[in-house]
């Protein structure tokens, strides 16, 4: 599910450039350069904080892709979106412009991605009695996650996957009526910061960390930052005129 949102998301990237009046082929190497970089900064983690685990079983290899951790994530994120930046940087791509043909694809990336979260049981949910609660059964799970088997369990995945695609969807239809450069960015900074912060109350908070006494995780204190930096964006833009 990962690596088919990963498609969508490079294919929609290329309609998405051309609305912003970017080079499709340019825009094609950028998303690859900063696929690459979070995929290799991911997988380099999982194998250090797994190295005791994998020496004992070097053919769970084939299987870290599932792994799902708000640090791994965090991690791939931020060096993928620098290799990106040295990317628009050194090919002499407006790094307001790169963003706002980026947000909508890395929106709908991150859906499938959490779709295959719900398939693998990674970040799974807290306690549930809903008639839509799911259950997991399978021990490597448990075993990689820490995900709980045989206790019914809010499908947050989903409901974080909904979220993306809503946010994706809402991008696509601001994209060509933008009135300045970094808007859509700015909106997409805001827009994930609030899906993340919702969705984590229905998370359960196992290797997520707590804040001020439990009443944050950090996802959520993550989120925060992800508003305010969208509200910086927007308010600096409008401020200088672009």
């Amino acid at each position: 599910m990962s690596a088919l949102g990963v498609l969508l998301g490079l294919f929609l990237a290329q309609r998405t450039a051309q609305i912003v009046g970017l080079n499709a082929g340019r825009m094609w190497n950028l998303c690859v350069v900063g696929l690459f970089s979070a995929l290799l900064t991911q997988r380099l983690l999982l194998v250090l904080l797994n190295f005791t685990e994998l020496r004992l079983h070097p053919q769970w290899l084939l299987a870290l892709s599932m792994i799902h951790h708000p640090l791994l994530t965090g991690a791939g994120a931020l060096i993928g979106a620098a290799a990106a930046a040295i990317y628009a940087r050194r090919n002499q791509i407006q790094l307001s412009t790169m963003a706002d043909a980026v947000a909508a694809p890395l929106s709908l990336g991150l859906a499938f991605e959490q779709i295959g979260a719900l398939f693998a049981g990674s970040s799974f949910g807290t306690d549930a009695t809903v008639p839509w609660a799911v259950t997991y059964t399978d021990p490597l799970v448990a075993r990689w996650s820490g995900t709980p088997l045989g206790v019914p369990l809010h499908p947050v995945q989903a409901y974080a996957a909904v979220a993306f695609l809503v946010l994706s969807l809402l991008l696509l239809v601001l994209l060509p009526v933008r009135k300045q450069q970094g808007d859509v960015a700015g909106i997409w900074f805001l827009g994930t910061g609030v899906a993340v912060f919702i969705t984590e109350f229905w998370r359960d908070t196992e290797g997520r960390g707590t804040l001020l006494h439990g009443a944050l995780d950090g996802p959520q204190a993550a989120a925060i930052l992800l508003v305010l930096a969208g509200a910086l964006v927007l308010r600096e833009r409008k401020g200088a005129g672009v």
